[in-house]
């Protein structure tokens, strides 16, 4: 049977969460944003409509599951099944930042699995695939019901701390957790790392114990995957500071940002602020926000190139 150039068609359709974003993506891919009709009942039911026609097209959802995460959450959701009901032949999701994915294990009998619930919502609806950035457990993507692809942050902001040109460089996690995306920092920057080991008495809460590594005289830069509260950023650049650190810098994928993180942040004795834009938030003089627009625009078109044959392929070539 000849392929069809309908079939494989990519459609761009964004949702509330991140438009400023969603519109870069289409800039990069040469691809016009579908609009989508959202709004909310009296009672607090999410409605959406997606007016385009996408019958057997390749559609490409964005929509990242931010604050307020359970309405983007459902957003996505209805969105996924709004495409599929209108005979989308597949379905692919770019979610910049992925809620819940701090849930992905019990922390005591009687916690659910927040994450693997969130990742067969999305498998039950239809997904197919699954796009996102700097996952906070990259162990979750065993439990996803559909084929992913986890962008990982180097991209991004390798290139911001060469251009700082530091002396004395020190890649720090700022706890155990994040110790392999250290450890790849520093592997491609060719320094070394350390881990301010710290114990988490509850949620959002956390006790800084001591700096694992050699620190002192050194420029240090902490890499995370996100700012909720700040207060674990906030914690570890206090612990750098008094093991004797030069400067210390920061560098989080996802602003989440709780109330008051940033002004936590801002008083902390941090010399720099850089994040990502996979959260939408207003600039700042003191935050330096990296764009991800191209990284999840190169990540759509590996993907659509793995079902587009040579014959239609003219939609994503550049």
């Amino acid at each position: 049977m000849p392929y069809s150039r309908r079939l494989f068609r990519p459609m761009l359709i964004a949702g509330d969460a991140n438009r400023a974003l969603a519109a870069e993506i289409s800039k990069q891919l040469h691809l016009e944003l579908q609009s989508v009709e959202a709004g909310t009942f009296a009672d607090g039911e999410t409605h959406v409509h997606i007016a385009a026609d996408v019958r057997d097209a390749t559609v490409v959802l964005i929509q990242a599951t931010s604050p307020p995460v359970n309405h983007h959450l459902m957003m996505l959701a209805l969105l996924v099944d709004a495409a599929r009901a209108a005979g989308a032949a597949r379905v692919i999701s770019v979610v910049p930042y992925f809620g819940y994915s701090r849930q992905g294990q019990r922390g005591r009998l009687g916690e659910p699995r927040s994450a693997q619930v969130v990742a067969r919502l999305l498998g039950a609806v239809g997904l197919d695939h699954l796009i996102t950035l700097d996952l906070h457990a990259p162990a979750l993507e065993s439990a996803l019901p559909m084929p992913s692809t986890l962008l990982r942050p180097e991209t991004l902001f390798l290139p911001v701390i060469r251009a700082w040109k530091l002396n004395n460089l020190a890649i720090v996690s700022p706890d155990a957790g994040g110790m392999k995306r250290a450890q790849r920092f520093a592997s491609e920057l060719n320094t070394e790392f350390a881990v301010v080991a710290k114990g988490r008495p509850k949620p959002d809460v956390a006790t800084t114990l001591a700096v694992l590594g050699n620190v002192r005289d050194r420029s240090c830069v902490i890499v995370d995957d996100m700012a909720s509260t700040g207060r674990t950023l906030v914690a570890a650049a206090e612990a750098l500071q008094k093991a004797g650190a030069l400067t210390v810098q920061a560098i989080f994928t996802h602003a989440v940002m709780a109330s008051g993180a940033f002004e936590r942040l801002c008083a902390a004795p941090l010399e720099r602020l850089v994040t990502s834009d996979s959260i939408a938030l207003p600039a700042h003089a003191r935050l330096e926000i990296v764009s991800t627009a191209s990284l999840f625009a190169g990540a759509i078109r590996d993907i659509v190139g793995e079902s587009t044959p040579p014959s239609t392929s003219g939609a994503l070539s550049y």
